[in-house]
């Protein structure tokens, strides 16, 4: 919990506030039953009596404003806490590199900026609410019971410790079953998470029982272990109440002789049934405390483990710079997603180099690493070996925001959010219509936006599911326009086109930004054929690497790749 403490130290004066609020309405409350055994015991005055009464009236009501206000500010706190804790573990989730990423999982990311903050904002909320108030109640209420008939109240704390220990032994279990009941929640987000976004392949191949019974797997798990926490728990107020009604009945029991032999007044049996029923809700809510504190140090701990994450990809600024007339250069480039121990790697020996405004295709079967290398442009990932430099200056050396702010890119399975056309093509950039307007003809994406109902007004819904696929690359292309990159990588960014429009659409980019390079990822040999240079990738090694017609007479795996989409072509031809 010590991570969390830090968040809330900034609020130390308003908590201050808030609890001294809190203290005096429960004292206040704590005074009632006292004041009535008082007139019950000694008062024979009517004036009296009628002034102790608007006495008690005017303790109710300061009570229950104190209480309001204490609340109130206790909910405040407890929102802007976890408000700034999200917005830091959020910061902090997007700064991880993308093998953290992996490792973690993104349903576990999810959970922990969800039901994670959540258990830490309802643990805050309660132990400013009545983390202060029932201890006051549980003190105090003994301190007056003293006051009130010492052999009693002896009776009373003989209770305590069997509780005390009750608490302790439940609580101290509850933080591992809870832990286990959030790691089997991840596991329940990440198949609904699953299922979601591929819910149109699951009813395409009627797998729809296949995925129940995934679901009925990973939601069995957390059963169970929801189960064995709420036995666990569970056993705690029931314990309380047990042992402490006990006690009631044995102290009504030992009053009513004590008043039988006039050793004590009925006031004080009437009052001391009160506070036995202060201190009895005090103790239950102290479990419940206890049982809140489990849930939330679990969490803590879990949120604290992403917050301590190292930064992976840092900055190098004493990496030397080279003299080079290229504007990117790999240079023996090696990488591996499973680090091995005999260091064998899924990208081996990458080389090329490229001019300002030359174009780079590249091509290989599915799973040979084309992806990968665009990863590592991005910086995604850092290469295991080798280099790659831009413009003379080691990847690593340059701040990641500024060069990422070069770039335009689509890439496989890119996101549209929900929100306006227009939102969707700047992308977090200052807003120029005219050059929205402009970016989208030139991703021939003008002619169905302007269509829309509302134009580039429409909303775009998450995912793009009211786009069709053409229409969707083709917004995406227009967002990577937008930000007038040096470097564009179009990774498989014309699958869903048609030949003629992704024509124009290469064409268009070539004419515009004639000095930015060029990154063209695809499967379709026409897509690259006109590109200055084409890298062709085979299980994770360059296999061939230049000119179209040289790549035709020279590199096997091209020639054969050429050679099936051009006979397809010509087999769909003769059946037409």
């Amino acid at each position: 919990m010590d991570e969390v403490l830090k968040y809330v130290k900034p609020y130390t004066l308003r908590i201050t506030i808030g609890m001294i609020i809190k203290i005096i309405g429960t004292i206040v409350d704590l005074i009632m039953p006292w004041i009535l055994a008082y007139i019950i015991n000694d008062v024979d005055d009517p004036k009296t009596m009628v002034m102790l009464g608007l006495v008690m009236i005017l303790c109710a009501f300061v009570g229950l404003f104190g209480n309001i206000i204490a609340n109130t500010m206790a909910a405040i706190v407890s929102r802007l806490v976890t408000t700034t804790l999200r917005h830091d573990l959020f910061k902090k989730i997007n700064d991880l590199s993308l093998s953290q990423v992996d490792k973690l999982t993104i349903p576990t990311l999810i959970s922990r900026m969800t039901n994670d903050t959540y258990y830490v904002h309802q643990m805050l909320t309660m132990i400013q609410r009545i983390g202060t108030r029932a201890p006051i109640l549980l003190i105090g209420g003994i301190f007056i019971t003293f006051t009130l008939d010492a052999p009693l109240t002896l009776v009373l704390l003989a209770t305590l410790p069997v509780i005390v220990v009750v608490i302790v032994i439940v609580s101290k279990r509850g933080i591992k079953i809870y832990s286990d009941v959030q790691t089997s929640n991840d596991d329940m987000v990440r198949v609904i998470r699953e299922n979601i976004t591929g819910i149109r392949v699951i009813k395409a191949l009627s797998k729809e029982e296949y995925e129940q019974k995934r679901f009925n797997i990973v939601t069995e798990t957390l059963y169970e272990r929801e189960k064995k926490a709420g036995i666990n728990m569970a056993l705690t107020n029931p314990l309380i109440n047990a042992i402490l009604n006990i006690g009631l009945v044995i102290v009504i029991f030992f009053g009513a002789y004590r008043v039988n032999n006039g050793e004590i007044k009925v006031g004080t049996i009437i009052a001391f049934t009160s506070y036995f029923t202060i201190i009895l809700n005090a103790m239950v809510t102290l479990g419940r405390i206890f049982i809140t504190h489990s849930k939330a140090v679990a969490s803590a701990r879990r949120i604290k483990m992403i917050l301590h994450l190292p930064k992976e990809l840092l900055r190098d600024e004493n990496i030397d710079n080279n003299d080079t007339k290229y504007f990117i250069e790999f240079n023996n480039v090696g990488f591996s997603y499973l680090k091995k121990e005999d260091n064998s790697m899924f990208l081996k020996d990458i080389n090329f180099k490229l001019k300002k405004g030359e174009r780079i295709g590249i091509i290989g079967p599915t799973g040979a690493g084309k992806s990968t290398i665009i990863r590592l442009l991005l910086r995604f990932y850092d290469v295991d070996s080798g280099e790659i430099l831009i413009e003379g200056r080691n990847i690593k050396s340059l701040d990641i925001e500024e060069y990422r702010n070069r770039i335009g890119v689509v890439l496989q399975n890119d996101t549209i959010m929900s929100d306006t056309v227009i939102e969707n093509i700047a992308f977090g950039k200052e807003v120029d219509l005219e050059r929205i307007k402009e970016c989208a003809t030139l991703a021939c994406a003008s002619e169905f936006i302007e269509k829309m109902p509302q134009g580039y007004q429409s909303m775009l819904s998450s995912r793009g599911t009211n786009l069709s696929g053409g229409q969707k690359q083709r917004i995406l292309l227009s967002r990577a326009l937008y930000a007038k990159p040096d470097i564009f990588i179009l990774d498989d960014a014309s699958s869903a086109l048609d030949y003629k429009t992704d024509a124009t659409i290469r064409k268009n980019i070539a004419s515009v930004f004639p000095n930015s390079v060029t990154f063209l990822v695809s499967s379709r040999v026409t897509s690259l054929m006109n590109c200055d240079w084409i890298l062709v990738i085979d299980e994770g090694k360059v296999v061939g690497f230049g000119k179209h017609q040289e790549l035709l007479d020279n590199c096997e795996v091209y020639h054969n790749i050429y050679s099936l989409q051009v006979d397809e072509t010509s087999n769909k031809g003769g059946e037409h």
